[in-house]
């Protein structure tokens, strides 16, 4: 390079690229990897990252310089390497990899200092009883924020402001307040049982050891995973280290924040979706700084541009909404434990119904296995019962069997609460004409439309799609013959409000009217007693403790296993036990009732007889007889197009493009189950390979040996797919 050559270096930028680009460093700037900078990219900007490495040799005249450099922390080189390992592993550029940690644009830059106010030695001219207590907290002089202080000092921002009028304080620039308060480790030191105190004691010696594991914890539910977890947290504050707590439900953090808070004296930072803008932006910027010690979010919080981070807990891990199943096809339990490795720090993972996967691990070796076999305070497991629904049909019209109507009528007599579970929102999944059989079916998707009762719309629930429910069949014009079949949680609510008028009934749904903050507010109520039957989704499965629940009723305990996803039988089981374990928590006699057509199912065998162990060595059995995960590998590739034809014709340049293997092997392409979802065509090809196969190689060779996607055809890859459909 000569002397009049400018310095140059390589520039991640969060676009579908497969490496950096190079930019020209502007004279007196200061960049090294990990810098966030501004640069140009064809006609706009972007923030993106400098990456490792020498910048490619470009030619002066079309080498383009950094716009800004931000004054911002650094990505780590630890942030680096999972960007470019994620991108390696699940085929995907390392630039929309490195976006997603760029999500807060507004953080890059520093906070700006926020007003506040210093005693300057003045008297006011009356002195009043609020005044004094204003004036005594400010005479040490500390610098307060108006509303702090007139908090502080119990009295109304009118006092303060009369005070700032007579020239009492003056007017000085604070630093930005922290999003959180820092956590105490030793605030409230919990009571712990002997498993808990073994668990616990496991826990703190990993954090203590400052070096990459993976320990899972086998809890049934209502064991106190969460104060044992707690236990290892406070290791790592005391250790001055960051910790990430991954949630597979926004709904879950109320509860969760305010049992963190009753431990630590302060609440965790949030990272999800329902999280202002603004907030983002702060969070972002301290998580960066090393100003936030904890934070409670999302999926995506993994993402964030930790200073220190010291632990990982993946709460729920079994839970399918770790899966990302867009742009970037990851599992966030999976990422963070490669996370954990790359950063050489224990991950903890957390369930009453461990995956298949992590039990492999752990029974192995390669994890750490701690178990909590009994509840906190010996409370005793509910009783489960199966309702055979072929000895014990429901009414004509109806969806409850009489058996469960009696447990929920023997609840309502003692005084305590009831949850009745389907994995159905709406009100009916599909509604038809009885005069011409007309179904109602989405326009851009191959699916039925969702009756909404309580909104009156038909919903797609894959495209978003809504219309107003009709009074007349569009097709042949009749009036009142459109009918409802099957049922959803809104149906189920109507059956129970006809056999329990006088019942207090709560419906909960991801659906509904208000989103989170509704949804948390219901949650409050149904904590303290204020409902008396719950009628809810799969939200209802994960992790709420409801005290004054005692019986559980499962409406459709076969709907899970009707379906041709190799996960279909472990992902039954899991879900029921879940919600069959909101029973009970509180102690005393509570039962689950499970409403089936197939009692003797072996999930239905060992939901009834409690006997966990046995699914899953039978399950683990069945998956090491198939090679299927964890024994084996696959992938999927999803073809879509705006028409069938173009989604046809290039599945089946891509199956032709596949090289014989011993190890893998390609089947389909065949059209997907939802073969049109949004405008879009579909077909699927899976690819089966050993544990040992090269996966991500074979399939970056076919896809190069194929024709390249033209017009509107898509191709997506996912390694270790979640969804069949």
């Amino acid at each position: 390079m000569s002397k009049d050559s400018p310095r140059t270096v390589p520039v991640l930028v969060p676009t579908p690229v497969d490496r950096p680009f190079s930019y020209a460093v502007p004279e007196g700037a200061e960049v090294r990897p990990g810098s966030i900078v501004r640069v140009p990219i064809g006609p706009r900007e972007v923030a993106a990252v400098v990456w490792d490495g020498a910048g490619e040799n470009v030619d002066a005249r079309r080498l383009r310089p950094i716009s800004e450099v931000f004054d911002c922390p650094p990505l780590g080189e630890a942030a680096r390497r999972f960007v470019d390992w994620v991108a390696a592993y699940t085929m995907t550029s390392p630039g929309m990899v490195a976006r997603m940690f760029l999500r807060a644009p507004a953080a890059f830059e520093p906070e700006p200092p926020q007003p506040g106010l210093r005693y300057s030695g003045g008297e006011p001219e009356r002195v009043t009883a609020a005044r004094s207590r204003v004036l005594e907290l400010a005479r040490n002089g500390m610098a307060w924020t108006r509303s702090g202080l007139a908090h502080a000092a119990g009295v109304s921002l009118s006092v303060v402001d009369g005070l700032v009028a007579q020239d009492v304080f003056e007017t000085v620039l604070l630093p930005p307040q922290p999003v959180v308060a820092k956590p105490d480790p030793d605030y409230a030191q919990p009571e712990l049982t002997v498993d808990q105190e073994e668990a616990a004691g496991s826990l703190r010696e990993r954090v203590r050891e400052s070096a990459f594991s993976v320990t899972m914890i086998d809890g049934v539910t209502g064991s106190g995973k969460t104060e044992t977890y707690f236990e290892a947290i406070g290791e790592a504050i005391r250790a001055g280290k960051q910790v990430l707590i991954l949630m597979p439900e926004i709904a879950l953090t109320q509860a969760f924040l305010e049992r963190f808070h009753d431990r630590f004296g302060a609440k965790p930072a949030e990272w999800h979706s329902d999280v202002t803008p603004r907030m983002r932006e702060r969070v972002w910027r301290q998580v960066a700084q090393g100003n936030v010690q904890v934070v409670a979010g999302a999926r995506s919080s993994l993402f964030l541009p930790f200073d220190n981070l010291g632990l990982i807990v993946v709460d729920e891990e079994h839970d399918t909404a770790y899966k990302q199943e867009d742009r970037v096809f990851y599992n966030a339990r999976d990422m963070a434990v490669v996370r954990g490795n790359i950063g050489q720090f224990p991950v903890i993972l957390a369930s009453a119904t461990p995956s298949v996967e992590t039990r492999v691990n752990a029974e192995t070796g390669r994890y750490h296995s701690v178990a909590l076999p009994t509840r906190y305070a010996e409370a005793v497991l509910p009783e489960l019962k199966a309702i055979d629904m072929r000895r014990h049909p429901p009414a004509r019209g109806g969806f409850l069997s009489p058996v469960l109507i009696q447990a929920l009528r023997g609840a309502l007599e003692r005084g305590e609460q009831s949850l009745l579970f389907l994995n159905r929102r709406g009100y009916a999944p599909l509604t038809l004409c009885r005069v011409c059989g007309h179904r109602f079916q989405c326009p851009d998707c191959s699916s039925w439309l969702v009756e909404h009762r309580f909104r009156g719309q038909l919903v797609c629930h894959h495209c978003g799609h809504h219309e107003a429910r009709p009074e007349a069949c569009p097709e042949c014009g009749t009036f009142d013959h459109l009918v409802a079949c099957g049922p959803g949680i809104e149906r189920i609510a109507e059956e129970a409000m006809e056999h329990f008028s006088d019942a207090r009934i709560i419906v909960l749904s991801s659906d509904l009217v208000g989103g989170v903050k509704r949804l948390r507010l219901e949650f409050e109520a149904i904590a303290k007693g204020e409902a008396d039957i719950v009628i809810g989704t799969q939200l209802v499965a994960k992790g709420h403790n409801f005290p004054g629940i005692t019986v559980v009723g499962v409406v459709d305990a076969d709907i899970g296993l009707a379906n041709g996803d190799p996960r279909a039988a472990e992902r039954t089981f899991q879900l029921l036990s879940q919600v069959t374990g909101r029973a009970g928590r509180a102690g005393g006699r509570s039962q689950g009732l499970i409403q089936t057509y197939q009692p003797d199912h072996p999930v239905m065998q060992a939901l009834i007889s409690g006997d966990a162990e046995s699914f899953y060595q039978r399950e683990i059995a069945e998956r090491q007889r198939a090679a299927m995960p964890p024994f084996g590998r696959l992938a999927a590739i999803v073809v879509s197009a705006a028409t069938r034809g173009e989604a046809e014709a290039h599945a089946r340049a891509l199956r032709r493009a596949a090289a014989p293997s011993d190890q893998i092997s390609v089947l389909g392409p065949a059209e997907a189950p939802l073969a049109l979802i949004a405008g879009r065509y579909r077909f699927r090809l899976l690819v089966h390979g050993t544990r040992r196969a090269g996966m991500q190689d074979y399939l970056r060779i076919m896809l190069e040996a194929a024709p390249r996607p033209r017009g509107s055809v898509r191709v997506q890859v996912d390694i270790d797919p979640q969804s069949f459909l």
